[in-house]
């Protein structure tokens, strides 16, 4: 049986990667009303004559994966049905003023794989190096796998040092600064706001603004910077550059902790550059919302 992948649009329609798993499905779009035809002559371009291909070799046992932006993977299953003939259309998207016809209404009805990934519905994912879709594959909405085999991709998903949150469009990195500068030891226990008032938020001479700055218990500065995805070696380099910048102003050299909202794994590059001196201590954080009702 074929593996395929299947692009959710979580971005442009926030909330679809839950609807697909609570209607046991995935859907491209497409609409026939606009003379997208499955069969015989139709309109369209690449895109579509390239998921008009795939939707005709499909076939039910295959299994599917849900990619969504930034290398994560939400779920795989196995295809149970097939729904994607023009007069079954059926929108996940609902008809708007926007979308005339709704949107993703060519469905692909899927078991999922309950075993396999995190199993809270709200994590996915994150693929690390090596083990990712190949351009290829991620360009088209939907698209064979051939770069991966279903136990490499199995495997991979069933390591929870690759497990991250779902949420992608709340912009929570001042909230999470925040945060740390008022409950520092939450991430080490004996570090405390840096004395300094105006120095917890330093500007520095090229303007330049590090998130948080506070001190450890032997009284070296810590200069910590919090980043919403998984590190890079640019998050890297900003914050030696704070380091470099706060040793010049001030004459003595600080810590840096790198805080990301990313998989707990770090690829090796990554790990290798933030051990370079100085060295930049990295840390996952995990972000955790309750709500109750006022009595």
């Amino acid at each position: 049986m074929a593996l395929w992948k299947v692009t959710c649009l979580e971005d442009q329609f926030p909330g679809m990667w839950q609807r697909w798993f609570r209607h046991q499905c995935v859907g491209i779009g497409w609409p026939p009303q606009r003379g997208f035809c499955l069969d015989g002559q139709t309109l369209g371009g690449r895109g579509w004559t390239v998921a008009r291909s795939a939707l005709k070799a499909i076939r039910p046992g295959d299994t599917i994966a849900v990619a969504l932006r930034g290398h994560r993977i939400g779920r795989i299953g196995q295809v149970t049905g097939l729904e994607v003939a023009d007069e079954q259309w059926d929108p996940l998207v609902p008809v708007s003023k926007d979308y005339q016809h709704g949107e993703m209404g060519r469905r692909i009805l899927v078991r999922w794989n309950l075993t396999v990934g995190p199993d809270d519905r709200d994590m996915v994912v994150h693929m690390p190096e090596g083990k990712r879709l190949s351009s290829g594959e991620l360009r088209p909405t939907l698209a064979r796998v051939l770069s991966l085999t279903e136990a490499t991709m199995i495997a991979t998903m069933n390591d929870a040092s690759n497990w991250v949150g779902l949420l992608t469009h709340f912009d929570y990195e001042r909230a999470l600064s925040g945060y740390i500068a008022a409950y520092p030891h939450r991430l080490e226990d004996g570090l405390l706001p840096h004395p300094n008032e105006r120095i917890r938020e330093r500007v520095f001479a090229d303007r330049t603004r590090s998130d948080v700055l506070l001190e450890d218990r032997q009284g070296r500065a810590v200069v910590v910077e919090c980043k919403q995805g998984s590190p890079t070696k640019a998050n890297i380099d900003q914050l030696r550059g704070y380091m470099a910048h706060l040793k010049k102003e001030t004459g003595a050299s600080a810590r840096g902790i790198l805080v990301h909202g990313g998989a707990r794994k770090l690829s090796p590059a990554i790990a290798a550059e933030a051990a370079k001196l100085p060295a930049v201590e990295i840390v996952q954080y995990e972000l955790a919302v309750a709500f109750q009702a006022c009595a």
